[in-house]
């Protein structure tokens, strides 16, 4: 199994999201809809309904989490929910198939159009023996594809074998022996996939199927993979397979559809209104775009499906704000109201509402996904172009730059000078995140002694936001380096860092020794600290006698692309941001040169996850 098991979300914004913050529920449920998505497509197939189901299981995450004890289970609990789901929606298809007898079930029957497996081989770019693996999942029994959905969720890394056991119902053992029995029956189903697109193929195959309708069933896998056993010349075109575990392993999650996204918008609500109780018309606001073509709102499911009781809090704007006196980034987040909704009696299932048509509203590909941002012509749009989930401006403020609907600002302390009053209480309102001094190592940045910093850090742990460490420009895992004179500094004086901030710039070129470079140093990172890491800065730019020397528009590009993957494959970096948003002559790393014109690193970014 790979290691690479990922926190879908930390605990911090669970407990957040728990406690009615807005903008932590919008990066929960967009954290969670991939896995989801994974889950319940995999168990039915690519069947219509996986949007449907998929939306039900988010209605009930939304719905419930106030409920939810303990924030680092999350993810067990996501799943076995998603289980749930999927098991209420095979009873309900079987008790329909019962009423229906004789008549043509055709809801039984998976879509062609959304075949998992082959969205699996298109989407990711599967090859050769990953793409016959993927085929070969067509060919299990049906009551194996619920758990089939979970192990290939171990295998790629984003479960653990407990979660799979617990969300199964299955002990570790029994759990263990349906796996191994689900694996042979893949690996039998692989030698006929291959026998099957062989060419020239085998005569004695050929007059076998010939009575075969072309669709994959548990009856013809045996019959077809007895065959394959039998034949010498079908036998020899399995032998070099290469083990399931090691072809699965480091898989990343199929991409959502095009249209599948969620969003939460947040209401509109005049700043001089009083707090509100009562059911709001959009209390949760989640639009799921279904391959049929409709938006539906899960806001309206919600509130119809149960009835919410919700208290609007507004949160004020400090009047004592004015402009921060830093470098050209500082700005400061809008003021953001919070919606503690807490579920009462839930109506019948059966009755199912009329949905409006939600707003369209520009998609955040990756809630993981930043970048830092500098104002310019056109930032606002730049920043919603780049579909960037968070940014920061080295400040507490962003002025001049919205942040789009779906993303999150996160405020920063970047020197001694900012530890002040007013930094401090917009820091607070702008949370849950805060991010430590900028690069004090250096005398151009925050430039401030380990003694200095630790002395100060008080101050930061007393807005109870999640608090990174210093972002160091570099030596974050060398002994008695400025971060791990601070950490230590922190541990004996019994300081809060929840997370490591960390920067860096790569003056190799070369995509893949660049890659491995940036890998090893995180690696190096996460093992002298064991915390989760955020990735604040990041480029390509070799520094050779105060200038500043860019690769090429194609080589910085290649390079974002392949580190975004390597960094989706280490559970521990929780977010990264990209140096920067502005493309200019001496911003020669930068995404957009203006409000629309993406460079081909800002091309690069949006694909990016």
């Amino acid at each position: 199994m790979s290691s690479a098991v990922r926190a879908v979300p930390d605990p911090g914004l669970v407990v957040a999201a728990r406690q009615g913050d807005r903008r932590a529920l919008d990066e929960v449920v967009a954290a969670s809809l991939p896995l989801v998505y994974n889950i319940v497509g995999r168990a039915l197939r690519g069947h219509a309904d996986v949007d449907d189901v998929v939306q039900e299981t988010l209605v009930r995450v939304i719905r419930h989490l106030p409920t939810l004890n303990d924030p680092t289970a999350y993810r067990s609990w996501l799943v076995a929910i998603s289980i749930r789901q999927v098991r209420d929606w095979e009873q309900r298809r079987r008790a329909a198939h019962n009423r229906d007898a004789g008549l043509d079930a055709v809801d039984n029957v998976p879509d062609p159009a959304s075949d998992f497996a082959g969205l699996t081989i298109l989407r990711l770019g599967l090859t050769d023996q990953r793409r016959e693996v993927a085929e070969a999942t067509r060919w299990l029994d049906p009551d194996d594809q619920e758990l089939l959905s979970l192990w290939w969720l171990e295998e790629t890394g984003e479960l653990t074998r407990t979660e799979v056991a617990e969300a199964a119902s299955l002990s570790p053992g029994h759990a263990a022996v349906r796996i191994h029995r689900i694996k042979e029956q893949i690996q039998g189903a692989r030698g006929v996939v291959r026998a099957l697109h062989a060419r020239p193929g085998c005569p004695d195959l050929h007059t076998l199927t010939a009575e075969w309708d072309g669709r994959p069933s548990p009856l013809w896998r045996k019959r077809l993979a007895r065959h394959v056993r039998d034949c010498a010349f079908c036998g020899r075109l399995g032998a070099a397979f290469l083990p399931i575990d090691r072809l699965l392993a480091g898989m990343s999650l199929l991409p959502l559809p095009p249209g599948l996204s969620a969003h939460i918008p947040h209401p509109a609500v005049p700043p001089a209104a009083p707090p509100a109780v009562g059911p709001p018309s959009t209390a949760v606001d989640l639009a799921v775009y279904t391959r049929r073509g409709l938006m539906l709102s899960l806001a309206a499911t919600v509130v119809a499906a149960a009835v919410i009781t919700a208290v609007v809090v507004l949160r004020p704007a400090d009047p004592g704000a004015a402009p921060q006196a830093a470098p050209s980034w500082a700005g400061a987040p809008p003021a953001a109201p919070t919606v503690v909704a807490a579920p009462t009696r839930a109506p019948s299932p059966s009755v199912r509402p009329s949905l409006p048509k939600a707003p369209v509203v520009p998609a955040v590909s990756s809630a993981r996904k930043g970048v830092g941002v500098w104002n310019f012509a056109g930032v606002s749009q730049a920043l919603v172009n780049s579909k960037a989930g968070w940014y920061y401006t080295w400040g507490t403020q962003h002025p001049g730059v919205s942040t789009p609907r779906g993303a999150t600002f996160v405020p920063m302390i970047r020197s001694a000078e900012n530890v002040n009053a007013a930094d401090l209480a917009r820091a607070r309102a702008a949370g849950p995140y805060l991010l430590g001094f900028n690069e004090p190592d250096l005398p151009e940045q925050a430039n401030m002694t380990v003694d200095q910093a630790l002395d100060l850090w008080p101050q930061l742990m007393a807005t109870g936001n999640k608090l990174s460490s210093p972002a160091v420009a570099w030596g974050g895992a060398d002994p008695e380096g400025w971060l791990d004179r601070f950490m230590a500094g922190a541990e004996a004086r019994g300081h809060r860092v929840d997370f490591i901030a960390l920067h860096w710039y790569g003056a190799d070129f070369t995509t893949a020794a660049a890659v491995n470079q940036l890998r090893q140093y995180l690696q190096a990172v996460y093992q002298r600290y064991k915390k989760p890491i955020w990735l604040t800065e990041f480029a390509l730019i070799r520094y050779d006698g105060g200038r500043q020397i860019f690769p090429g528009q194609g080589q910085q590009a290649a390079f974002l692309t392949a580190a975004t993957a390597m960094l989706g494959q280490l559970p521990y970096v929780q977010r990264y941001a990209w140096f920067g948003l502005s493309a200019s002559d001496k911003d020669k790393s930068g995404l957009f040169s203006d409000g629309t014109s993406a460079t081909a690193i800002g091309r690069a970014f949006q694909a990016a996850r």
